[in-house]
């Protein structure tokens, strides 16, 4: 009974073939969130996967729904002795649409398939393969150990690809069921494939809308060409007064004051690479003065979605009577997301565009979020992850996308600590979307590690 054997039995789960026969049958339920239809994968997924996965590791587990939720959620329990800690983990079994078109030829969103170093897949990384990898570690440790050495709890979702609708309600509902001292859960990439990676939070994520409606129905361009104003031309200076020609954010209430001396010195040692399939960085876009790491995951980025004037498919000559544009913005800790539309709407009276409307979309808001990245929960897991793998792992104070880790650290006031198993050129949300098979095994290994590292004495004071 050791550490090493517990490790050994996870990579044996991988190269057994088992751990790929578990994620091939979980990655063929059809469980796209956004379509309706897909409710009864989402229930299955649920209850014939993970309810059964988790009951066999002798977790009690309950299934609960929420009215905003289009799918069920599952909370998991195994309460081993309440001296020692607690720790909650957090998947979503729902995918993002597969685009079954845009895969390529030989390739099926709903059949995981194995090219080269690399299973293809919908949902291999995003997120039930990253869920899977840690259940799967679990499963190393008690087995080995013949108990975990510390309570564990989970929460399953099937909503996380439509903004988690009912998360936030169902943890302040279950808030002491769920409580636990730390959050270890996986979602996202690594910085790199090669290297480990904690992040502690996420960019919280906002979306609103602009647009002119200048008149009704379009009219000539040559007869009335430098008569009447034209809303593309006007939306798109508008645009340009929120956010420079490089990427530079022009509205002060949308970025935060500074980046932080604890963000900053975690983030020193951090290069960003997607990789030899990934873009490359353009060093010239974004905040002046910051790092390539540093404009990511330690500063905002203002985003046009998309943007639509006359009739892009077949243009006509007329002006167009409409404009409308989507734009994002990706905010860390310090960003008040209420107070953004308000900034936005104001920025735009004094700049001179009082026809542009502002209006939030119907998509959640993510909130910001941050664990300090000297916080010792931090460093006992680089610690551990560090043994395991002989590898220095990156810290990311957060995400640079969005999750709804507000829900954890906010409502349920625990530390989250994230360890993915990914990497930026997985084309997550794309056709193609892949795990690399040398991550899923390392991540195999560094889960059984640090579930068993939790079961010793020496974790951080409660």
């Amino acid at each position: 009974m050791s550490r090493d054997a517990a490790i050994a039995r996870a990579t044996d789960y991988f190269d057994s073939g088992a751990f790929r026969t578990d994620l091939a049958r979980r990655v063929a339920l059809r469980t796209e969130s956004q379509d309706p239809e897909r409710t009864p994968a989402l229930d299955a997924y649920v209850e014939e996967e993970m309810r059964p996965a988790l009951e066999a590791l002798g977790f009690t587990c309950d299934t609960v729904r929420h009215a905003r939720a289009g799918g069920p959620f599952l909370i998991a329990e195994r309460i081993e002795d309440r001296s020692r800690p607690t720790v909650l983990g957090y998947g979503h079994g729902d995918v993002i649409r597969g685009l079954d078109d845009g895969w390529s030829e030989g390739l099926s969103p709903w059949e995981m398939r194995e090219v080269g170093d690399r299973w293809y897949g919908r949902g291999v990384v995003d997120n039930k393969g990253q869920h899977s990898i840690n259940l799967g570690g679990l499963k190393a440790v008690l087995e080995t150990r013949g108990k975990l050495g510390f309570n564990a709890k989970y929460l399953i979702e099937m909503g996380e690809e439509t903004g988690s609708p009912g998360l936030r309600e169902v943890c302040a509902e279950h808030r002491d069921r769920l409580a636990a001292d730390v959050l270890i859960a996986s979602d996202g990439p690594r910085l790199s494939a090669e290297r480990p990676t904690v992040f502690l939070g996420s960019r919280g994520g906002v979306t609103f809308d602009l647009w002119i409606d200048a008149r009704d129905g379009g009219h000539h361009s040559g007869n009335w060409g430098g008569l009447l104003s034209n809303p593309g031309i006007q939306l798109a200076h508008a645009i340009a007064s929120l956010v420079g020609p490089t990427g530079q954010i022009r509205v002060p209430e949308l970025v935060p004051a500074e980046v932080p001396a604890s963000v900053r010195r975690a983030l020193a040692d951090c290069e960003v690479d997607g990789g030899p399939d990934g873009p490359a960085v353009e060093p010239w876009w974004g905040e002046p003065g910051l790092t390539p790491a540093e404009r990511v995951f330690g500063w905002c980025s203002l985003e046009v979605l998309a943007y639509e004037t006359g009739n892009p498919k077949t243009p006509v000559n007329a002006i167009p009577p409409r404009a409308w544009a989507r734009l994002q913005l990706r905010f860390v800790v310090g960003v008040d997301a209420q107070a953004v539309l308000p900034a936005v709407r104001r920025h735009l009276d004094r700049h001179g565009f009082p026809m542009v409307r502002a209006e939030l979309s119907r998509e959640e808001i993510f909130r910001a979020t941050r664990l300090d990245p000297e916080d010792p929960w931090v460093t006992w897991a680089v610690d551990s992850i560090a043994r395991t793998t002989g590898k220095k792992p990156a810290i990311l104070p957060n995400l640079g996308g969005s999750l709804p880790n507000d829900t954890f650290s906010e409502i349920l006031g625990m530390r989250t600590v994230w360890v993915p198993h990914s990497y930026p050129a997985c084309s997550q949300h794309a056709p193609n979307e892949h795990l690399p098979v040398a991550i899923a095994r390392e991540g195999l290994a560094m889960m059984a590690g640090l579930y068993w590292d939790l079961g010793e004495a020496e974790v951080p004071a409660r």
